[in-house]
């Protein structure tokens, strides 16, 4: 008998090996390279929330001979993004959603955060004691082209005149600490939605969305503290106490759609995806039609801010992939899901 168990083991063992690596090879060919195409899901990648699979109303339906915008090509109808929305997390969190533990081990390991995954969830119930249990977004309609702009801060905006027709978009998604005041013809003046987070944050209009990038637990607590009696903590950088914005207008990053930015575009290249790059990914769920501004280097091949004085730089230094990033935004812009200004 017992040579005969030990055959049985040893054929069970190799049974398993084999199913491992054929889940892996299909995540390397289908959810790890660069997206150049429509993918068919075989298996459920690891950033993606089984209770999304089971609720799938995030998901705005086709209509048969009906289209669900007005725009001339609609993102909300992109086959690869649609099957996106119907297996990954949604894009904020809200009242409802639960954050997994393997998304949240993953997003602790950031910034080295220490928390525990209850210390995390009981972070987020009071999040939404404070703020609005769902995001404050547009939804589709065929009557109706959702346009968006999203403004980066690359030195290549300075002497582009896109000022006009940024501001002629419904959406303007802009980052950190990118001004308009004095740059108006390039930047132009609307805001309607600031990412950020809190080494970043500035006072808002009544009429901004705060879009927080959470990058670890005490960026939570601090966006309530801000919006209330002031925060008293310390960070790698300084911190404003308090903020003037919109409590009615906050929208909170879900850190597994900061995983799927960072898995499934950027192939895992970097520590994490730049502010930059997760805003116009949150455009592609967000909007119809999206139009890009103040990405990559200048003309010239220089890397800086538009506001700061011309560094003759052409190195990118730091934790983000910022010529990996480039290259996946120049793609989107051949496959025209984005239409891209290179500016000056």
């Amino acid at each position: 008998m017992m040579p005969r168990v030990k055959v049985f083991l040893i054929l069970l063992c190799l049974t398993g090996i084999g199913v491992l690596f054929r889940t892996y090879s299909v995540f390397s060919l289908n959810w790890f390279q660069k997206p150049n195409g429509d993918r068919s899901y075989g298996y459920t990648p690891l950033w993606a929330d089984s209770t999304k699979l089971q609720n799938q109303s995030h998901v705005t339906p086709v209509p048969k001979n009906q289209s669900l915008c007005s725009c001339v090509k609609c993102l909300t109808e992109d086959k690869q993004l649609r099957e996106h929305r119907l297996v990954f997390i949604q894009p904020f969190l809200s009242k409802a959603y639960s954050l997994s533990e393997g998304n949240f081990n993953w997003w602790k390991r950031l910034q080295l955060e220490r928390c525990s995954y209850n210390t995390y969830q009981a972070t987020v119930k009071s999040l939404f004691e404070m703020f609005p249990p769902d995001p404050d977004l547009v939804k589709p309609r065929p009557d109706h082209c959702r346009t968006c702009a999203v403004v980066g801060n690359s030195h290549n905006l300075k002497g582009a005149r896109y000022g006009k027709l940024i501001d002629s978009q419904d959406v303007v998604i802009r980052m950190n600490f990118g001004p308009t005041k004095g740059y108006e013809e390039d930047t132009g003046t609307k805001t309607t939605h600031r990412a950020l987070y809190p080494e970043s944050a500035a006072d808002l209009g009544s009429t901004t969305h705060l879009v927080l990038f959470p990058f670890k637990l005490l960026d939570l607590q601090w966006l309530m503290k801000a919006l209330s009696t002031g925060f008293v903590g310390r960070s790698y950088a300084p911190i404003r106490a308090k903020i003037q914005a919109n409590k009615t207008l906050v929208m909170v990053v879900n850190p597994a759609f900061m995983r799927y930015v960072h898995d499934y575009w950027l192939d895992k290249k970097g520590s994490y995806p730049s502010t930059g790059f997760m805003t116009l990914a949150l455009a592609l769920h967000m909007c119809d039609e999206v139009h890009v501004f103040g990405f990559g280097a200048d003309s010239e091949g220089n890397w800086s801010h538009y506001w700061q004085a011309l560094k003759n730089s052409q190195s990118v230094n730091g934790v983000h992939p910022a010529r990996h990033e480039y290259d996946a935004i120049q793609r989107l812009s051949q496959q025209a899901r984005i239409q891209l200004y290179k500016g000056v």
